[in-house]
Order: C-alpha cells, then sequence, then structure tokens
C-alpha cells in the first residue's frame, strides 16, 4: 500500500484519519492563503486543497491529501476570526440561521490526481449574547473557520445539518476514504 501523507497541521484531520484507521504521515505544506482571491467558495477551497497538495514534494509510492475548509453565510465568506470580538461577530451573525461549510479536497500521485469539494448546511439555534461570550471564553474558536468547532463544544450552537458531519469538522470522510481506495489506500487493509 503506499504511504499517504497528509499535507495539513489540523488536529482535526489527524483525528479523521486516525478514527478510520489509516496510517499517514504528516507533512506541513508552505502555501500563503491570501494569495487566493475568490468570492466562490467552492472555488476557494478547491484552489486552497490544490495549491496545498501541489506544494508537497512525493516520491513513485507516495500519496497526498491536502484539504481545506471555509464557512459561507449569505454570499459571504466567513474566514477564521482574527480575534475575540470578531469571532462573536461571526457567531452571532449565525445564530437562529442557515450557513453552509465548504472542504475542497486534493488527493494525489505522481500519475495521477483527483480534486473535489464537499458541502454542508449547518443551522445554529438562536443563542443569546450570554451563551456566546461563555463559548468564547473557552478560547476554543481560535484557528476555526466561522469561529466554531462542531465537533466540540461549539455542537451546542447547531440545530440540525444537511449532508456531512465531517465535512464540517474539515474532512468529508466517506467521500475521502472512498477517493483513496481508487489510489490504492484502504483503512481495512
Amino acid at each position: 500500500m503506499p504511504t499517504l501523507l497528509l499535507a495539513s497541521g489540523s488536529p482535526r484531520r489527524k483525528e479523521l484519519l486516525h478514527q478510520v484507521g489509516l496510517p499517514f504521515q504528516v507533512v506541513k505544506p508552505d502555501v500563503d492563503e491570501t494569495m487566493v482571491d475568490s468570492t466562490d467558495p467552492a472555488q476557494l477551497v478547491s484552489e486552497l486543497a490544490r495549491r496545498k497538495g501541489e506544494a508537497v514534494t512525493i516520491e513513485d509510492d507516495q500519496v497526498v491529501i491536502s484539504a481545506d475548509t471555509i464557512v459561507s453565510f449569505q454570499d459571504q465568506i466567513l474566514t477564521k476570526p482574527d480575534n475575540r470580538a470578531d469571532a462573536f461577530a461571526k457567531l452571532a451573525q449565525l445564530r437562529g440561521k442557515w450557513h453552509k461549510v465548504y472542504t475542497g479536497v486534493m488527493i494525489r500521485s505522481l500519475t495521477k490526481q483527483r480534486t473535489f469539494m464537499n458541502e454542508t448546511s449547518v443551522q445554529f439555534w438562536d443563542v443569546s449574547d450570554k451563551v456566546l461570550n461563555d463559548y468564547l471564553a473557552t478560547g476554543e474558536w481560535k484557528d476555526k473557520a466561522g469561529g466554531y468547532g462542531i465537533q466540540s463544544s461549539g455542537a451546542v450552537f447547531v440545530k440540525q445539518l444537511i449532508g456531512d458531519y465531517y465535512n464540517v469538522v474539515g474532512l468529508p470522510l466517506s467521500v475521502v476514504v472512498r477517493e483513496l481506495q481508487t489510489f490504492g489506500i484502504s483503512p481495512f487493509q
């Protein structure tokens, strides 16, 4: 089986690959994410995933997987918050409403490449300012698209979702596993 390289420093993506029993090595790509300028969330995450994956040098027996996740609300991309006030503003506009989470993924070997995107719709409860501030006090919002993590305390905001839960965490796991199988990598080997 080829060696899988995860081109990401995301602890969530590492946990997801461990969850399904995929052995992998972590390599951090050197990509300036601000150099990609797009207002289309699907295009943006796909391009960022592609750039991250192409920034990693691979050998014959290696396959690299890279990904990028963003939150979009009313045609506006909500990036990772700059500070607590920014996180509050992002979360406050999402309460009681639907938003979308996009994850772009690229899987590449020396002989083939596959890039795809997954979209999940998420609805938040209409939570109070106190609930938002209590959440922000945890610090969990840092380094999270849209300012929340569905896999931890941010789950209290989520009323319902349509699509892949793992996509919101940062990697549409079942689709990724199926795609990896076409590269000769399976969690069941």
